[in-house]
């Protein structure tokens, strides 16, 4: 079974579209998260409501406290043999999940990233300074991680659940990122990337990642990669 985490705060415009969109992918047997974290925007309502039947677990968080908060209640909860991560916008397909879980079906990946700057899938053409900044951030990473990532910063990230529930994840914000690719490589599990799509959303459509969160995953990825060897 494939767990799929779904960390939600404030996504009232896009949760119904992403919770249909992973029910229509032919994913097989599945269990749904949803960790919302703190939302007011009314999505916790819709998740209670409307859509409480697409949903075979929703945890509330009583207050926002960060992606990285919301995916370690989810990965504590999950018992499915594979877990993935699922931002609950529209930047990403759940229908190329089935092609993220191969590898580890396979038993050739104990952790598999789906990289939007690999393979000849859509992308939608955004913001110049955000992907060169993406790119320093994976090459600082595997600098310190020795690993050849092309996309340390993609949302999608695909485990065994035993391999992601061994990790003890700090982070409470967008810091996850680098930490949890320094904590699995330093332990040794076998990475694979698979090329994804990628249906970006500006900043006026909702995005919330931002100079601060760059400059604290730099601080996570000296402070994982290094200090904590």
């Amino acid at each position: 079974m494939l767990s799929i985490i779904i960390p939600c705060f404030n996504e009232n415009d896009t949760i119904k579209g992403i919770l249909n969109a992973i029910h229509d992918a032919g994913l097989g047997d599945i269990e749904v998260i949803v960790v919302d974290d703190g939302s007011t925007d009314g999505s916790r309502d819709l998740l209670q409501g409307e859509l409480a039947d697409q949903v075979d677990r929703l945890i509330l968080h009583p207050q926002n406290c960060g992606k990285g908060c919301a995916l370690r209640t989810g990965f504590e909860a999950a018992t499915g043999d594979i877990v993935a991560v699922q931002d609950a916008d529209l930047e990403y397909d759940p229908r190329e999940l089935k092609f993220l879980i191969q590898p580890i079906l396979e038993g050739r990946a104990d952790v598999v990233y789906g990289s939007r700057f690999m393979g000849g899938r859509p992308h939608r053409v955004l913001y110049f300074w955000h992907m060169m900044g993406n790119r320093f951030l994976t090459l600082l990473s595997n600098m310190f991680t020795n690993l050849n990532l092309t996309d340390m910063e993609t949302c999608y990230k695909v485990f065994k659940r035993e391999v992601i529930q061994s990790i003890q994840i700090e982070e409470n914000r967008f810091g996850f990122e680098p930490e949890i690719t320094a904590k699995l490589a330093r332990r040794g599990f076998i990475f694979y990337e698979a090329g994804i799509s990628y249906y970006g959303r500006t900043y006026a459509e909702g995005k919330k990642i931002g100079w601060r969160d760059g400059l604290r995953a730099i601080y996570c990825i000296i402070k994982y990669g290094f200090f904590a060897r």
